[in-house]
């Protein structure tokens, strides 16, 4: 049989040919079709036009580039959850929604108003030119062409004019703005009297008996959850970074070429006399003006001294005169060009002749400079090691990345070889299933745990795949202890469990107390309590949530009224309210606090709106929860 395949190979080719090509041809343009036909299907419909899949996809990949360029350690899985997919489809929804309504309404700007509205919206200000016009390169930054930023802004400036009509009508009734107010102004007297628990410990005396009928009725609480001791490695800039030599060569080059980085800049502190005179002033005027200048100027020659004396009577610049004309220090570019060239001109101490600018004729007295200094070399030599160090490093990265990612993968059964090849630290640590709240770094990366509690690593012993666990950072894994999630054994957490039954005791305890309290006060309302309080929601005074919630709710026309308040384990509280005072002032008033109000009225009744628009134009989903759960793939 075997010799008949290897004296016949040709033939035996071309047979298996005819088997596999057909097979490839069918599968693989079926599988192509499932993948552009997912792709191309609507998850939801406005005015009969679809959203597809395909753009659903594009708006969750630029959102979380947005969100990470805001924050470069946000765990990917969460930025493509089907929570988040959601509330993208529900955002390109709504916009359609707008647009829809805007075509019908007939709200499109024309170009004119189109070119009004861009040159007075300041958020444009970035995308325009020296010349105040929409400058391409700019656009192009931005992945957009002229054409397209038009369309968007078009489309943009319609959607608002539907919204906003809603959103800038809004005007409560006062009468209803301050009943909305008013529970959060009010102001109530009342007394009140707390049973804390722990005041009760001492009457508590828990039994072995009581610790085991908890344990066994409460085990859940008494979990280790599953957990891992293992050892990792870090690729990132700083460790590539630290494999890099930096000669003294380079280093000494890069200081002299951006030696302005480590020059504080050069400011002169100056006084001036300003005799004002504007340039289209007439010619006999100005003539005056600089002739009283120049006069002057003899003056504080004469007596140098007397310099800002002169200023505080004679210059215009009413600004600098009380002081003496002093302009406190001042930087190349802060003022008019022949001012700056005078003053810059000076040494410490000199008066320049008449200067002429646009404001008048100015006398200029320098008076202190300071910086121009470069910083020596030897005292920024860490800073530019680092930073040679630093784009190094980001030149190798892409190289360092794919190497890490093949060595652990080809090589998985020890994390040696790429720390070998690539001069990277093996750690260990210890981690858990469920990340502990509040873990920092690589370990807290959501996709890394996965990894690592997953089979490859778990079981079968291998290296965790490379996993990007922020920017430029990647870390690998593998396991050298796992203890799988169990129920502890009763002497392990026996004092914890002791500690339950006591808190549950005295808590039972506390209540008893409170409420027998509350049921003596309701017999004898004259009775006092032990604490006197006045609070509102804006000033609670420290109470609770749930004691300032009872003690406003008790209904104010029956005062003095008690009521009693079930804290759980923080206890019980019985509180009195007394009397209802004036509404709290606010600083400034009231104003403010309206306004507020009148924003969230205007938010409730454009979100009503917008749902009676989804009405009008058919707006729906046509996918299942389940079909948004991630990013179209090729069927198999």
């Amino acid at each position: 049989m075997f010799e008949f395949i290897r004296t016949h190979t040709r033939l035996m080719l071309g047979f298996m040919l005819l088997l596999i090509i057909p097979s490839f041809i069918f599968f693989g343009v079926q599988g192509y079709a499932g993948f552009t036909d997912a792709a191309n299907a609507d998850v939801a419909k406005v005015a009969g036009q679809g959203i597809t899949r395909a753009e659903l996809d594009n708006a969750v990949r630029r959102y979380a580039d947005r969100v990470r360029q805001e924050n470069p350690t946000a765990d990917p899985a969460q930025l493509d959850s089907p929570q988040v997919r959601r509330e993208v489809l529900d955002s390109l929804v709504r916009d359609r929604v707008l647009l829809a309504a805007a075509d019908k309404m007939q709200l499109y700007p024309t170009p004119v108003r189109m070119v009004r509205l861009f040159d007075s919206d300041p958020q444009f200000v970035g995308l325009r030119g020296p010349d105040g016009r929409l400058s391409r390169e700019l656009l192009a930054a931005q992945g957009m062409s002229p054409e397209l930023f038009d369309q968007r802004l078009r489309q943009e400036f319609a959607s608002r004019q539907v919204i906003n009509g809603v959103i800038e009508s809004v005007q409560p009734p006062s009468v209803v703005v301050n009943a909305a107010l008013d529970p959060l102004l009010q102001r109530r007297e009342l007394q009140i009297q707390r049973f804390d628990p722990a005041s009760y410990r001492d009457r508590v005396q828990v039994t072995d008996a009581e610790v085991e009928a908890y344990y066994q009725a409460n085990t859940a609480q008494f979990q280790a959850p599953e957990q891992a001791t293992i050892q990792y490695v870090v690729l990132d800039l700083d460790a590539i970074a630290r494999s890099i030599t930096v000669t003294d060569a380079d280093e000494r080059r890069f200081y002299a070429e951006n030696a302005s980085r480590y020059t504080a800049p050069e400011e002169r502190r100056a006084s001036h006399i300003l005799i004002k005179a504007e340039p289209d002033a007439p010619t006999a005027e100005r003539a005056a003006a600089r002739a009283r200048a120049e006069a002057l100027l003899t003056q504080v020659k004469a007596a140098p001294g007397s310099f800002a004396e002169v200023a505080r009577k004679n210059s215009s610049d009413t600004g600098s005169a009380a002081s003496g004309g002093d302009l406190d220090f001042m930087r190349r570019g802060m003022t008019v060009k022949p001012f700056e060239d005078a003053m810059f001109g000076l040494k410490p101490g000199e008066i320049s002749g008449i200067v002429e600018s646009d404001f008048g004729f100015h006398i200029i007295h320098l008076t202190d400079v300071r910086g121009g200094q470069a910083r020596p070399f030897e005292s920024v030599r860490p800073e530019i090691t680092a930073e040679l160090r630093r784009a190094q490093a980001q030149r190798r990265w892409a190289e360092a990345a794919e190497q890490f990612t093949n060595t652990v993968y080809e090589q998985s059964d020890s994390l040696q070889p790429v720390v070998d090849k690539l001069k990277l630290e093996i750690k260990t640590a210890k981690v858990f299933r469920t990340p502990i709240p509040g873990t920092t770094g690589p370990l807290a990366s959501a996709k890394l745990l996965d990894e690592i509690f997953g089979n490859d690593v778990l079981r079968n012993k291998r290296n965790a795949d490379a996993v990007e666990t922020a920017p430029n950072q990647l870390v690998s894994a593998r396991m050298m202890a796992h203890s799988p999630a169990r129920t502890l054994a009763l002497d392990e957490v026996r004092d914890r469990v002791r500690a339950a039954v006591m808190q549950r005791e005295s808590t039972a305890l506390a209540l008893k107390q409170g409420q027998e309290r509350l049921a003596a006060l309701r017999t004898n309302p004259t009775e006092s309590l032990s604490e006197l309080l006045t609070v509102s929601r804006a000033q609670p005074q420290g109470l609770q949530r749930k004691v300032l919630d009872a003690a406003l709710g008790v209904d104010a026309s029956k005062l003095p009224a008690v009521a009693g308040v079930d804290l759980g384990a923080q206890g019980y509280a019985v509180v009195r309210v007394m009397q209802v005072l004036p509404r709290e002032a606010v600083p400034g008033g009231d104003d403010g606090l309206k306004r507020q109000y009148t924003r969230t009225w205007a938010a409730a009744e454009s979100a009503a709106y917008l749902d009676s628009l989804k009405q009008r134009f058919n707006a729906k989903l046509t996918a299942s929860p389940s079909a948004l759960a991630g990013p179209a793939v090729p069927s198999r």
